[in-house]
């Protein structure tokens, strides 16, 4: 599996020094489409890192005992997720030399630089604590925990706000972006974290209780249901009768955008049936409907991502070139894939499955090599 992924990571690399010598255009990406595929991996590994170090931090938070024994894995889960969510930043940027000018020409009032600031303070802590906790010092995990957890949650938040406060986007322009993001983190971070454990479990690497499995398989489904919730009410606000929104509603729902989200609807609903009934809850069925979480959270990324270009921001008088304006509801398509007005060129799925498998294998090295032993007490 690491030699998989070694030669993924390295085609990922020779696409990616590709797009440095030939630019973006190599991409699907366009002037009425600036943000693509590297930009919803972006937030999607934001939230799988963040959900992990929220459920490690409440172990040492809440002296939650029965988590402590996840607490290692999660660590790990959350610093590889935080590194590969950093490197599709990098990869975006496109000019990568000129990365330095974010220290010599910071702009305070940019989103964009919060959100460089706050993930570097959260990668630190990521390191710290997982330095602490392998070489068992607890009084400092506890330390660090209780800045861990507000972090984790200002990361998201802070993700959320790059789009939320941008006013130009219609489909991006709602309170609830920051609140839908961190619900988003709680449920899709959970649920790799249980994936993880259960695989570490199996292969005789981690000694859980099955208490502990079932309280976090419980927790997925509540966050899950949290996050459903928020969906519904800004859907019902927007598209609610001489609402303001309710291109955006059609356009999820009966628009292009239509099967991202009828996917994640039926993945995260699905999920929640197999969680909440006792009879379902066995370990192969946490890890499906955890998989289905996953799954219907990187459809909502796609959904968000891809459905803030699909309304034009700005009416021209007349349509210069099949560059100037995207809109869905006209029926012009620059790639022709179901009337999106983006879609990823292969280059872009090349990058970013080199940017997982780097991230897959990092995850490797530390669940092989760190100390996984450690135990939770019983009874």
């Amino acid at each position: 599996l690491a030699a998989i992924l070694a030669a993924v990571t390295a085609v990922g690399v020779g696409c990616w020094v590709y797009q440095l010598i030939f630019g973006l255009t190599v991409t699907g990406m366009n002037n009425g489409t600036s943000w693509g595929l590297y930009i919803t991996n972006f937030m999607f590994f934001v939230g799988l890192s963040a959900g992990g170090l929220i459920v490690a931090s409440s172990a040492s938070v809440f002296h939650i005992t029965k988590f402590k024994a996840v607490a290692l894995p999660a660590i790990i889960l959350s610093t590889v997720c935080i590194c590969a969510a950093g490197m599709f930043v990098l990869i975006d940027l496109g000019g990568i030399q000129r990365v330095w000018r974010i220290l010599t020409g910071p702009n305070p009032t940019s989103p964009l630089l919060w959100d460089v600031c706050v993930i570097t303070c959260y990668l630190i802590i990521n390191v710290l604590y997982l330095v602490f906790m392998t070489r068992g010092n607890q009084h400092a995990v506890s330390i660090v925990s209780r800045f861990a957890l507000p972090c984790a949650i200002l990361v998201h938040s802070v993700t959320a706000w790059i789009f939320g406060l941008q006013q130009a986007h219609e489909f991006w322009h709602t309170a609830l972006m920051g609140p839908w993001f961190v619900a988003s983190a709680l449920d899709c971070g959970t649920a790799l974290v249980l994936i993880v454990v259960i695989a570490l479990q199996k292969a005789g690497r981690l000694t859980i209780e099955r208490s502990s499995m079932v309280n976090l398989a419980k927790m997925l489904a509540v966050f899950t249901c949290v996050d459903l919730y928020f969906f519904a009410c800004d859907l019902l606000t927007s598209g609610f009768p001489g609402g303001e929104g309710a291109n955006v509603v059609a356009m999820l729902v009966t628009g292009p955008l239509a099967p991202f989200f009828w996917t994640q609807i039926a993945c995260m609903v699905l999920a929640c049936v197999i969680l909440f009934v006792p009879r379902l809850r066995t370990k192969g069925g946490v890890v499906f409907a955890s998989a289905l979480v996953i799954a219907g959270v990187f459809c909502k990324r796609c959904e968000i991502l891809v459905g803030g270009f699909q309304i034009p921001n700005i009416e021209f008088a007349d349509v210069a070139n099949r560059m100037t304006i995207t809109n869905w509801e006209s029926g012009m398509s620059l790639f022709g894939y179901q009337g999106l007005v983006y879609w990823p060129t292969p280059l872009e799925f090349g990058v970013a499955l080199g940017v997982v498998a780097l991230g897959g294998f990092l995850l490797l090295l530390g669940l092989k090599y760190l100390p996984l032993h450690l135990t939770e007490k019983t009874a």
